[in-house]
């Protein structure tokens, strides 16, 4: 199978990037969107025609990421410590490493037995939702997604409907290195947002963290399919000993290691970046 130019290309971009030490940068070209301003979200889907197209969006999301499975271009190969996930009652934050269009689903499936019945919700771009890459904008705007926005009123909504969502004891997936990275396997240094929200709602957080081996299975650029191993970490609380700004990088700094860890001890070798 010819391999893939473009996605060629993006390795080369991702160590750009990783050169330059430009973590949160999204390596793919993103299409230009616009704001989403507040009238134009449902955040906990309360209309009845969003709560309509959130069952549709999770029925057809579900049919076409089991196919992938199905068709072993999604593989997961193993979940370890899910003991750590259901040790932590009520609502609760989980953050992942950012790879793939797929790492999303590797994480409802390996969490979905244990959350009593509920659905994870995942926090997504703003440009992701107003104008949501092809063929997903469905699954992108309806299935128990919470975008972001650059509008503060919208913001204002965001803010309200993630307290309710902890309140209720939902778990929210949060990806703290910000940008989508193809296939990288390294922890990236991670961005302030999933703690400022732990820290402003008093909520736990569950790092995952998942590590990839090649597939004998192709994917449709010409690369092996990775096979995923799921590490569910334990939970990390707010220190409320410390003023707030070292209670965030308190949380941010445990969740960073423990993730390097997972990554030193699964791949037996030392993390180490691209030279500057």
């Amino acid at each position: 199978m010819e391999i893939s130019a473009h996605k060629t290309e993006l390795l080369k971009r991702i160590a750009e990037l990783e050169k330059n030490r430009l973590w949160h940068l999204d390596v793919e070209d993103d299409p230009e969107t616009y704001p989403l301003m507040p009238d134009k979200i449902d955040y906990l889907n309360e209309k009845f025609s969003s709560k309509i197209k959130n069952k549709i969006a999770n029925i057809f999301g579900a049919r076409f990421f089991d196919k992938m499975i199905a068709d072993r271009q999604l593989i997961i190969k193993e979940v370890r410590g899910i003991e750590n996930f259901t040790a932590v009652k009520g609502g609760k934050i989980v953050t992942c490493n950012h790879f793939s269009i797929t790492d999303h689903y590797a994480v409802w499936v390996a969490l979905r037995e244990h959350m009593d019945g509920k659905l994870l919700y995942k926090v997504i771009r703003e440009g992701n939702y107003t104008n949501p890459p092809k063929p997903f904008g469905l699954f992108m705007r309806h299935c128990n997604t919470l975008p972001l926005s650059s509008q503060k009123a919208t913001m204002v909504k965001f803010m309200a409907a993630f307290a309710e969502l902890l309140n209720r004891g939902e778990t929210i997936l949060i990806y703290p290195e910000q940008g989508m990275w193809w296939n990288y396997r390294k922890p990236r240094p991670l961005q302030d947002g999933a703690f400022s929200l732990a820290l402003r709602n008093k909520a736990p957080i569950v790092p995952i963290f998942i590590t990839m081996e090649d597939s004998d299975h192709p994917d449709g650029d010409g690369f092996p399919v990775q096979e995923y191993t799921l590490h569910i970490l334990p939970a990390i609380y707010p220190d409320e000993t410390l003023s707030r700004s070292n209670a965030k990088n308190d949380m941010k700094n445990k969740n960073y290691e423990a993730w390097v860890k997972t990554y030193e001890e699964f791949y037996h070798k030392p993390l180490s970046y691209g030279e500057l």
